[in-house]
């Protein structure tokens, strides 16, 4: 019976730590494209332009998918250390 309790609890750690995973990733790539739309919003209502919100939007989207592959990088245990 108590190898029972393990197996359950083990299984809802390993549920958990994927979620985790999944949260850490949407997050990771939804931060910079927020933040550098916003920004792009804020010039362009200083410049009277419509360019800079759709211009730091897709360079906030290139850093959270170089967030997102670092984290994958970490998650997945490849590292230049390891490969050298």
């Amino acid at each position: 019976m108590n190898s029972d309790k393990k197996k359950k609890s083990g299984s809802m750690a390993e549920i958990f730590r994927i979620l985790t995973c999944v949260t850490q990733f949407g997050i990771s790539m939804l931060v910079p494209m927020v933040l550098c739309f916003l920004l792009g919003l804020w010039i362009d209502g200083k410049l009277e332009t419509y360019i800079f919100s759709i211009l730091l939007f897709f360079v906030g989207a290139a850093a959270g998918a170089r967030n997102v592959y670092a984290l994958f990088k970490k998650y997945a245990g490849i590292d230049k250390e390891k490969e050298q």
